[in-house]
């Protein structure tokens, strides 16, 4: 990313920097009162078992006195899953209206462990600063710091951001890369585009999709690891029909049932 210097122009000088570090981007995919709502399937020795559901919400807010959006991710189980592994989420973040990161938290209930994370941004002196924190399952913390000219996101707000990438011109193996912060700290994350599908939502409505594989360098293995595969609406709204999930116990798949207050027309529905 471009360093600007301070001249003598010294307030517009200011002002570019702190747009660039912030990484302004229009918002051309959702409003205020979107709501979707999923069903959750999990893979038990080899047959998808309805474990539960989600639901992903977004709303005008304030933020420390500013307008922002919130978006709340909410999981839970009805009770299947819970015989072998309890799983209980909840992402919650804030963006400014041009969907910069603002501050993001997970709370997470997997097995019986219960862990929190926390990140802070600021954008002060034309840099991303960071503030992350992490409640272990022990009830221990750690806390950290980082200051960077890139532009920083967590796995909420990327996504909320993504959604209205331009996506003109893209070709099968297209990559954004950016680096993805949790309360343990900063890692580098890839979001690639794998081609088109039709995927049939659970409200019984077919879409023409793009798919985009989230991965995460593993530092352990010296590798990118694919942790989801979102399948959202060829359209301007890029809705996720269909998600699917990597996790440390199986896999697991959400299929949207329900799509309200959507911003653009669903031209990606397939008749």
């Amino acid at each position: 990313m471009q360093k600007f210097r301070i001249t003598l122009i010294a307030l517009l000088t200011l002002i570019t920097t702190s747009a660039v570090a912030q990484c302004p981007l229009t918002n051309t995919a959702f409003n205020s009162g979107e709501y979707l709502y999923y069903n959750l399937y999990f893979n038990w020795q080899f047959v998808w078992v309805k474990v539960g559901s989600a639901s992903l919400s977004t709303s005008s807010t304030k933020y420390k006195g500013k307008d922002a959006f919130r978006s709340s991710l909410i999981t839970g189980g009805n009770g299947k899953l819970d015989k072998f592994f309890v799983m209980r989420d909840t992402l919650t973040g804030y963006v400014t209206p041009t969907l910069s990161p603002l501050y993001f938290r997970k709370g997470a209930v997997e097995g019986k462990r219960y862990t929190v994370d926390e990140v802070w941004y600021d954008y002060t002196g034309g840099k991303c600063n960071l503030k992350m924190h992490r409640q272990r399952h022990d009830k221990t913390h750690a806390r950290s710091e980082k200051s960077t000219e890139q532009c920083v996101y967590d796995m909420l707000n990327i996504f909320t951001r993504a959604r209205s990438f331009n996506s003109t011109g893209w070709k099968k193996g297209h990559t954004v890369k950016f680096p993805v912060a949790d309360g343990d700290g900063v890692t580098n994350a890839i979001l690639r585009y794998d081609g088109n599908e039709t995927v049939k939502g659970d409200n019984g409505v077919k879409y023409h999709c793009m798919k985009l594989s989230y991965l995460e360098w593993s530092e352990k293995k010296k590798k990118y690891r694919q942790y989801a595969t979102f399948f959202v609406t060829n359209d301007s709204n890029h809705v996720p029909v269909r998600i699917d999930i990597t996790l440390n116990f199986g896999n697991a798949k959400a299929f949207v049932a329900t799509m309200k207050g959507t911003r653009n027309p669903l031209t990606s529905i397939v008749k």
